[in-house]
């Protein structure tokens, strides 16, 4: 479509833009003028488009040229034109403007734009556009693109194009099976197209299609177009599996399979889990080995096969090669190990199995490749021969002598595994022949001794060393031998200790010996095997006998208790038997019994009963605890000794009363009564706790007392005395009050206290004295015995001060008394 008629309003916009556009001049430094002018002018002509610059005051011959076709002129210094300009005819104008001046010819150029208006319609380049879908084309990777052409400027918004799908003929088997890009007109198929496109079913689809201007705005023109679309098959499929021999001679690459997408240019890869290089495409989609495979590496490729557009986006779903890779011998059998440790037993029979040996081969387990034969190629030693063998098709090493008995503890045999091509390998099987307790212990001697041990041999004396010799191999658990004492050892004097790096036992003296209670031990010892005798039976030859006579040695005596704890009451009458001290004498020798440790001689021991008795009466409140020694020597000899220590403890007794403690003369208490004011009243008692644990104050039972006066307990030792009325006269009471001790009964001591009471101040201190007790000195005395002895001391400090300066008296011709030191002599 294109607008015939131009309003008014659209007359007036063109003016108001002219004359915006005549004020918009731009001049170089080359007298050079650019100007811009709206294209299809409807107006008056001529239609003045500027006034020109640079022309002086005065000039002639004015003119415009390089204008062929005339439309413009020059006219009072105004540029004009004749009639309407078309952008898509004619762009711009360069013109040139002359003039005279002064005799002389000048020019400038003067540069006509050309500005755009939408007055294009775009259109399609072809009526009816065709193009092909491919089968298995992706979502959204363009088919075909639409072309369409607008005459405005392609640099306004008159030519900026945009391209919708309008209608889809038929709209089967889905209504929306296509879509195209509104900015680049490339037509793609959407979800449900790529998903349900069917040559079957529909093999054409005819596409109505719009191009508009002005980026689709309301205001833009537009028209439209048909598109047939041919649905077209595709050999775009997985290739057939292909199956490669590992290790192929070549010469690389081999092809090995093909794809073709079917449609537009497109470039081919692979991907997949395979080494960089090892399988390759070209363009005309031909696959390629690159070098030659292994099996045991890996025996099949999944490869994906990418088909892209030539700007890199993939246009339809991978397919897939798989490449299998079929199986050579190549691989010798292997062992897991290269050597194997087993044991076999000393009394092992023909046919016993010792170890299994396994060979591995890589090839494919499905072939004859991997069948594995084994052979008993070594034995070191060599001799005996024919100890083992090794079955041919399981690998297991089984005994083949009819007895291991007397062979070399070790064996080292040589294996080897080989395929049917023959590819080998071989590992060696240490074969360590087990010992077995077949021969039990035999002692070198039957009987030992007689020893001689003396009475005061020290536990741990060596008394003799024994061994019996096993024939099984040394070291082992059949060659160490366990030693017991079976008899004559009931009291467990004597231990064994055995030597496991030689066999050899010690027989040791565990306890102290004892003549007067056993002079003779006769000893039964035996030896056998920690393990188990597998053949044969434990004789006369595996026991020995031991005697030992023990030597008697004078002994000293022997006290029963190595502490005594006695107690007695204090002030118990002297000479009692407290305690009895028993020993004894293994020779039975008499023994003597003395103190040592008594000083102050309060106790006393019988010389020979053991008796001690107390020799004065005890004060615990002295010494509560007396420890002493007793000595126990032998009659006989008295270096042979043995001593005790006993621990007397003094029993309390209530023989002390409480008494007050401290000084309460300097002490008060104010009245009226102040609240939390008391006396704090200290006792206390010598006797333990017992019996002066808790000591208890009273008043005396007098009403006048126990109406003024208050005792009230803090602890078992200290009470608080207070006033009991809130007002006394001030002067000095005698408080009456007992202190008794908890015993039972109870001792009490009767306490007379003088406590003054007087007026206080606020801080709490006395403001006037009490009355005084009788007897004690009275103000006006104190006073006066105050001033003679002030009196005594001035005439004493007058004497000394006299006497100072009758000595310091110096002659004028004797010096500067400032260098003359003090002296003072009294």
């Amino acid at each position: 479509m294109k607008a015939a008629v131009v309003s008014m309003e659209s007359l007036s916009a063109w003016f108001i833009a002219l004359s915006v556009l005549s004020q918009n001049i731009l001049l170089s430094e080359t007298a050079h003028l650019k100007i811009g002018v709206p294209e299809n002018y409807d107006g008056i002509f001529p239609w003045y488009l500027t006034k020109l610059p640079e022309l002086p005051l005065t000039y002639s011959d004015l003119s415009v040229s390089g204008d062929d076709e005339g439309i413009f002129g020059v006219e009072s210094g105004f540029l004009y034109a004749l009639k309407p300009l078309d952008r898509e005819k004619q762009p711009s104008y360069s013109l040139q403007v002359s003039f005279t001046k002064s005799m002389h010819t000048q020019s400038f150029t003067v540069e006509v734009c050309v500005i755009d208006k939408n007055d294009n319609v775009p259109v399609f380049l072809e009526e009816s556009m065709r193009g092909s879908v491919q089968l298995g084309l992706l979502k959204g990777i363009p088919f075909m693109q639409v072309e369409a052409l607008d005459r405005d400027d392609r640099n306004t918004a008159h030519a900026d194009l945009r391209f919708s799908l309008l209608d889809q003929i038929p709209r089967i088997p889905a209504s929306h099976m296509f879509s195209i890009d509104s900015i680049t007109a490339e037509v793609s198929l959407t979800e449900d197209g790529a998903s349900t496109l069917d040559p079957e079913m529909c093999g054409r689809y005819k596409l109505s299609v719009m191009v508009q201007d002005m980026a689709g705005k309301a205001n833009a023109f537009f028209s439209t177009g048909t598109v047939l679309v041919e649905v077209t098959g595709n050999a775009w499929a997985s290739p057939d599996p292909v199956r490669l021999q590992e290790n192929l001679p070549g010469p690389y690459p081999i092809p090995i399979s093909q794809v073709k997408w079917s449609g537009s240019p497109v470039e081919y890869s692979l991907e997949g889990e395979f080494p960089e290089m090892l399988f390759t495409i070209n363009r005309e989609g031909i696959i390629y080995l690159n070098a030659p495979l292994d099996r045991e590496t890996q025996d099949q490729f999944h490869i994906d096969i990418v088909v892209e557009r030539p700007d890199g986006r993939e246009i339809a779903k991978p397919v897939e090669l798989r490449v299998m890779v079929g199986d050579a011998n190549d691989n010798r059998p292997t062992f897991p190990q290269m050597q194997y440790h087993t044991v076999v037993k000393e009394l092992a029979t023909k046919g016993t199995e010792i170890l299994t040996v396994q060979a591995a081969d890589n090839d494919d387990p499905k072939t004859d490749n991997v069948r594995i034969f084994y052979r008993l190629v070594g034995q070191m030693p060599e001799t005996p021969r024919n100890l083992f063998r090794v079955d041919r098709d399981s690998g297991v090493i089984t005994v083949q002598a009819d007895s291991m008995e007397g062979t070399v503890p070790q064996y080292t045999l040589t294996i080897t595994a080989e395929d049917a091509k023959g590819l080998n390998s071989s590992c060696t099987v240490i074969v360590k022949v087990l010992d077995e307790n077949n021969n039990p212990p035999i002692f070198s001697h039957h009987e030992y001794g007689p020893f001689h041990l003396a009475e005061d041999s020290s536990v741990g004396t060596t008394v003799t060393v024994v061994s019996a010799w096993d024939a099984d191999e040394r070291g082992g658990d059949s060659w160490q031998v366990d030693y017991r004492l079976e008899s004559g050892n009931e009291e467990e004097v004597f231990t064994l200790v055995t030597d496991r790096q030689t066999n050899e036992a010690a027989l040791i003296l565990d306890k102290v010996l004892d003549f007067e209670r056993e002079n003779e031990y006769i000893l039964v010892l035996s030896a056998q095997n920690p393990v188990a005798l597998v053949r044969g039976r434990y004789g006369p030859a595996s026991t020995a006998t031991v005697t030992i006579f023990i030597d008697d040695i004078n002994e000293g005596p022997v006290l029963s208790q190595s502490h005594y704890e006695v107690t007695v009451r204090e002030g118990e009458e002297p000479g009692r038997v407290i305690a009895t001290i028993r020993g004894y004498d293994p020779d039975s020798h008499p023994i003597r019994y003395s103190l040592r440790g008594d000083t102050k001689k309060y106790f006393s021991i019988g010389k020979y009963s053991g008796e001690l008795k107390t020799v004065q009466a005890l004060d615990r409140e002295e010494n509560s605890t007396y420890t002493m020694e007793v000595v126990a020597e032998d009659g006989r000899n008295s270096s042979l000794s043995a001593s005790t220590l006993v621990t007397v403890h003094i029993l309390d007794v209530n023989d002390n009363s409480p008494v007050l403690v401290g000084d309460y003369s300097w002490k008060y208490l104010c009245t009226p009564r102040w609240e939390d004011q008391a006396l704090v009243l200290a006792s206390r008692d010598s006797d333990g706790p017992q019996h002066g644990g808790r000591l208890n104050f009273s008043l005396r039972s007098d009403t006048t007392v126990r109406r003024n006066w208050k005792l009230t307990p803090i602890n078992d030792t200290h009470t608080n005395l207070s006033l009991n009325v809130p007002y006394l006269p001030p002067e000095v009471y005698i408080v009456p009050f007992t202190i008794s001790d908890s015993s039972s009964p109870p001792r009490s001591t009767f306490i007379n206290l003088p406590v003054t009471v007087c007026p206080c101040n606020v801080r709490g201190n006395c403001r006037t004295a009490p009355k005084q007790l009788q007897g004690m000195p009275t103000i006006q005395s104190t006073v006066g015995i105050l001033l003679g002895t002030l009196g005594v001391i001035g005439v004493i400090l007058i004497i000394i001060f006299v006497r100072l300066s009758y000595q310091n008296s110096t002659p004028p011709n004797k010096g500067c008394p400032e260098r003359v030191p003090l002296k003072v002599s009294l």
